[in-house]
């Protein structure tokens, strides 16, 4: 990896003793790093499929392994933490700062064993094996801490792993989309309380995706412009949902948002990855972003006792083919709706893919605002 004007960041990869790969981002000193895997691992084995669903034509994963995963376990007990005083964790050495390893339950693998295609080549019944990779962010050493906890050089560190990995895997001939998230909280549905977060690397478009391309597709054919270009430009030009900007970004909360409160993040120069990003660009980013997770935790507490809030923060990236008129950004939203109440996905939602969402997103955007630090 380069290095950037937030210091020279250093890579070191290691084996774990399943033989997964394990990868530590450092910024300046990094004993240590070579710690052995003293665990008795068995290679893992995953035994995914993919399946087209021929009412929607969208890809699902069936990954029966997956319930045998971690589930809960108590902070002592923390696989995500490093190893320390005899006990064993998925990091080997004794302190990190930001460590990146394939899932030892994954949903897709690079030796997925699902069955093929059936033989006879039936339209209705269309699948192959789960190939793929998922990959493990730990943002931090620290149990306790959590995204918006870092600081901005943590946060860019973070960054630059993002960066390397999408890089790395977009390069793979069986990924057709990386996506990056974050998934906080008990109620999100997170099995491991430590900060971290998530990479899949993807065999196929995700459904979500693919209809953005075709929506990316009709706005040109109607207007000769691209969507996201025309779409930053509007919330830009009357600023009533943005709730904070930059030189290089700006985050808004978006006219029909679907969730409680929702912040889309955009930089100002259309890009497809963020392997595209310049430095300017980089080096803005990690500010914004703890600026607003910051303002989440502070929706339903206050700045001296802000209350972690559930969310997902899911960076859209164009996929290998088709996305040439699609734009990076993160997409960050919570499913707290008040202090005490939680947006479901009941019947509408989860059944038609009908969103009701019971706050404007103007008066979102006026509560994201009010909370700034």
């Amino acid at each position: 990896m380069v290095p950037t004007e937030a210091g020279p960041t250093t890579r070191t990869v290691v084996a774990l003793a399943d033989g997964r790969e394990l990868i530590y981002f450092d910024r300046g000193e990094a004993a240590g790093r070579d710690a052995v895997d003293k665990r008795p691992l068995e290679p893992g084995r995953s035994a995914s499929q993919v399946r087209r669903d021929p009412l929607t034509g969208a890809w699902v994963t069936i990954a029966a392994h997956r319930q045998v995963r971690t589930y809960h376990p108590p902070a002592d007990e923390c696989p995500l933490c490093p190893s320390r005083d005899g006990r064993l964790s998925e990091i080997p050495a004794e302190d990190y700062q930001v460590a990146v390893f394939e899932n030892r339950f994954p949903s897709l693998a690079g030796d997925a064993g699902g069955e093929a295609a059936p033989p006879d080549g039936d339209p209705l019944r269309l699948a192959r094996p789960g190939v793929g990779r998922c990959e493990v962010v730990c943002f931090t050493a620290d149990h306790g801490a959590s995204f918006a906890a870092l600081d901005e050089d943590r946060a860019r560190l973070v960054l630059d792993a993002w960066t390397d990995r999408t890089a790395e895997l977009s390069a793979r001939p069986d990924v057709e989309q990386v996506y990056v998230f974050e998934n906080r909280g008990a109620e999100i549905g997170v099995t491991l309380a430590h900060p971290h977060g998530q990479i899949y690397a993807l065999p196929f478009t995700t459904p979500r995706t693919a209809r953005t391309i075709e929506q990316a597709a009709r706005h040109r054919a109607a207007t000769g412009r691209n969507l996201f270009e025309d779409l930053l430009a509007a919330e830009r030009a009357d600023p009533v949902r943005v709730v904070a900007s930059g030189e290089h970004w700006t985050a808004f909360v978006p006219f029909a948002a679907r969730w409680p409160y929702e912040v889309h993040l955009y930089p100002h120069r259309r890009v497809p990855d963020l392997t595209r990003l310049d430095e300017a660009e980089r080096a803005e980013l990690p500010g914004l972003l703890l600026d607003l997770l910051r303002r989440f935790d502070r929706l339903f507490g206050s700045a001296e006792a802000p209350v972690r809030a559930p969310y997902i923060a899911a960076w859209h990236q164009a996929p290998a083919t088709g996305g040439e008129e699609l734009a990076l950004h993160l997409e960050l939203f919570t499913i707290r709706r008040t202090t005490d109440k939680l947006k479901y996905l009941a019947g509408t939602e989860s059944g038609m893919e009908a969103f009701m969402n019971d706050v404007a997103p103007e008066y979102a955007a006026e509560r994201l605002r009010e909370v700034a630090g």
